[in-house]
């Protein structure tokens, strides 16, 4: 059973249908027939186009003299570490010199670092943190109107790598597997009334597709479009279906081969520290999360790349990238820790693939990159001595005309907090000070906002 849409379609249009005895929603992304003339808000209310907010979060920093130039200004220089970012360092600001003064605690391990720069306190022990994260000061803001308040993920299989937190002990539990992150956002919304802990089968929901379930209802929907909105609903489906291609395989048990005596993979997928599962893992659900994004599921995110000290790992090994960052001895004729560098290197990479799918959307006049506010850091800045002071902070995205984008900006030493002091204001939190104790502060970075 299917139903039509009889009227000019609205932004909360959305295709329903039916997957077996599973009710099916497919919402729809920004199309030009939602916005006004100009593409630069909702042609219904006139409200402007959403802003989102979000995090994204990598373990041990960077290496020493192979991350950015020090230039600083216009144009940031990313170097050898850092290259995956060149094409999108005009929608990035880099963040250098900024500190963690403690008030006399004792540093945290791979742990003061984050908490001071996402909650504005160095924290008094291990696993301590009493305020809130600043995206869920975000999210009290602009978390409601959307179907999740907010959709974390972490791409490590630990459920608890998250460093969303509203109150000690209570962080925001990760998703961990595509395959469920799918069948949050795109899945059958059904309740047995006679069995009330009824899940639909993932499997067959990926291998039939909720396209499917929509068929006759999305041709009646675009038979309403111009060309332009045409071509960009047929993008919008193809990439679903080519996701849910992708999920699929990864559920798949792999063929059996004689000469193999390596386990078979769960039908569950590859999931855990080994780095090839972090970044498959890391763009399917990069994938799935601007689909939920463009389509008004959340207007709030954290996307977990690697937990705070690092526990990826190669194939074959228990030797992890943290282990590394101690062990490794430096290359005598490069003068660095080579196989600890690639472990940096292919964070930067994963950050890259994220901001490409995020300019991919187009939304109005511009991309969902330019309707968003990314917060991206690290735990430390030098891994191997634990160093507090530097870490690497990025914002990407410019929030909606907000956000001033494509500098590297010098803190002078001044408190890493003024970072996401400044977020905050940007994105309308009425806050006048953030922060406690030498980390607080009521001074934004004024030259990156609008």
């Amino acid at each position: 059973m299917t139903f039509l849409i009889p009227r000019k379609p609205t932004r909360r249009s959305v295709l329903r249908g039916m997957l077996g005895s599973a009710a099916i929603s497919v919402s729809l992304p920004f199309l030009d027939c939602f916005l006004n003339t100009n593409g630069t808000a909702l042609a219904a209310t006139g409200a402007p186009l959403p802003v989102r907010f979000g995090t994204w979060f990598w373990g041990l920093g960077q290496t020493p003299g192979r991350a950015i130039s020090n230039k600083m200004g216009a144009g940031i220089e990313f170097l050898d570490e850092c290259k995956a970012l060149i094409p999108y360092r005009d929608h990035i600001n880099y963040f250098s010199n900024f500190n963690t003064p403690l008030d006399g605690k004792v540093s945290q391990v791979h742990f003061t670092g984050w908490v001071a720069a996402r909650t504005g306190e160095a924290p008094g022990r291990d696993r301590d943190v009493r305020l809130p994260t600043l995206d869920v000061l975000v999210g009290d803001l602009i978390g409601s109107g959307s179907r999740f308040r907010s959709l974390d993920v972490s791409c490590t299989g630990n459920p608890k790598d998250s460093y969303s937190f509203r109150s000690a002990g209570a962080p925001n539990t990760a998703e961990v597997s595509p395959v469920s992150f799918y069948a949050r956002v795109f899945g059958p919304e059904f309740v047995d009334p006679n069995k009330g802990d009824f899940k639909a089968d993932p499997n067959v929901v990926l291998r039939k597709s909720v396209l499917s379930a929509v068929n006759e209802q999305s041709k009646q929907f675009v038979s309403t479009l111009g060309a332009e909105d045409k071509a960009r609903i047929d993008q919008y489906f193809t990439s679903i279906r080519q996701l849910e291609d992708n999920l699929a395989a990864q559920m798949q048990k792999p063929e059996a081969n004689a000469a193999c005596h390596v386990p078979g993979l769960p039908v569950e997928g590859q999931i855990g520290t080994e780095v090839g599962f972090a970044q498959t893992n890391h763009k399917l659900m990069t994938d799935l999360m601007v689909l939920a994004l463009a389509c008004n599921q959340t207007k709030l995110f954290n996307m977990l790349y690697s937990d705070s000290g690092s526990s990826l790992r190669l194939p074959g090994t228990s030797q992890n990238h943290h282990n590394l960052t101690h062990e490794e001895p430096n290359d005598p004729k490069l003068g660095y820790q080579v196989l600890s560098a690639k472990f940096a290197t292919w964070s930067m990479e994963a950050f890259g693939y994220f901001l490409e799918a995020f300019s991919k959307v187009r939304e109005g006049d511009g991309t969902l990159l330019d309707n968003t506010f990314i917060f991206a850091n690290s735990d430390t800045s030098h891994a191997k001595i634990h160093l507090n002071d530097n870490i690497p902070i990025m914002t990407a995205g410019k929030a909606g005309g907000r956000l001033k984008t494509g500098l590297h900006i010098d803190g002078g030493g001044n408190p890493l907090s003024r970072v996401g002091f400044t977020a905050l204001q940007i994105m309308g939190v009425p806050v006048e000070a953030w922060g406690s104790g030498a980390l607080r502060t009521s001074k934004p970075i004024t030259e990156i906002m609008a």
